[in-house]
């Protein structure tokens, strides 16, 4: 009898394990990583181009553009995000595929009176150089300069625009993603950050650059100088379904709903 009962418990066993199995096939994953900024965009990408692929699912997560970059080349993730170029050795064994460009906009409170800052005057805010805001035509009041976390592509994008061959003040407040450091300058009258266009609501101010007003088609044209791209990573290996989907990005409709999130298409 007891014979027969782990006979019986052994063919469940079995029986469940196949049907796990075969439940599977057919099901296919595609696993993207990085960049904070992009993630909005490559949500939306996903749930558009899924809806009639009921056998596909797409995981999309954050971590930062370092992390989207490092998690492909270690093939972690499927296709890493990033808001920042890749170096030489980044690009080692990896394919670089644009989807777009997106402006960096500088914010403020609602309450601040500046309109405009010049690329030098950013550079000195953010460096500590310029530490009132009345030395740029503001109010009398301490600076609080809020900034991203080291391997952010947004913080490399600024950093590589603005800041030259300065830094950005050890004291600024670090935020760890674009959303943070805006819901930082909305909450204080006193704060300036750096955040993507496509983020942008009526929390905050922006600010124009050398009289340049931070918008889709300034960016497009190239008038407007803080940009950056927005990066979709894979391995030079990648699979069929990987394929299909890059190109579906690249097609009309996907650029349709790049140009819907704020962001301007590539070629």
């Amino acid at each position: 009898m007891k014979n027969r009962y782990i006979g019986l418990l052994i063919l469940i066993i079995i029986l469940f394990l196949g049907f796990s199995v075969f439940s599977g096939i057919g099901t296919e994953r595609i696993d993207i990583a990085g960049s904070t900024s992009v993630q909005p965009l490559a949500e939306q990408l996903a749930i558009e181009y899924t809806k009639d692929k009921p056998d596909l699912k797409i995981n999309v997560q954050g971590g930062g553009s370092g992390m989207g970059i490092r998690s492909v080349s270690q093939e972690i993730a499927d296709i890493g995000m990033s808001s920042k170029e890749l170096n030489d050795e980044e690009k080692e064994n990896v394919e670089v595929v644009e989807i777009g460009k997106e402006g960096i906009v500088i914010g403020v409170h609602n309450s601040n009176p500046i309109d405009d800052l010049s690329i030098e005057e950013l550079k000195k805010i953010f460096s500590g150089e310029i530490s009132n805001w009345k030395e740029v035509g503001g109010n009398d009041e301490e600076i609080h300069v809020v900034t991203r976390e080291d391997g952010s592509g947004t913080r490399s994008a600024f950093e590589s625009i603005v800041m030259d061959d300065s830094d950005i003040k050890n004291d600024a407040i670090v935020q760890s993603s674009t959303e943070s450091v805006k819901q930082a300058v909305a909450s204080d009258s006193a704060a300036i950050g750096y955040m993507s266009l496509a983020h942008m609501s009526d929390d905050v101010k922006s600010v124009k650059i050398e009289g340049v007003v931070p918008s889709e088609e300034n960016i497009a044209n190239g008038q407007y100088e803080l940009q950056r791209p927005f990066l979709f990573i894979i391995t030079k290996n990648h699979d069929e379904t990987i394929d299909d989907f890059i190109k579906w990005v690249k097609s009309s409709e996907g650029r349709k709903i790049i140009q819907d999130e704020k962001i301007v298409p590539s070629n």
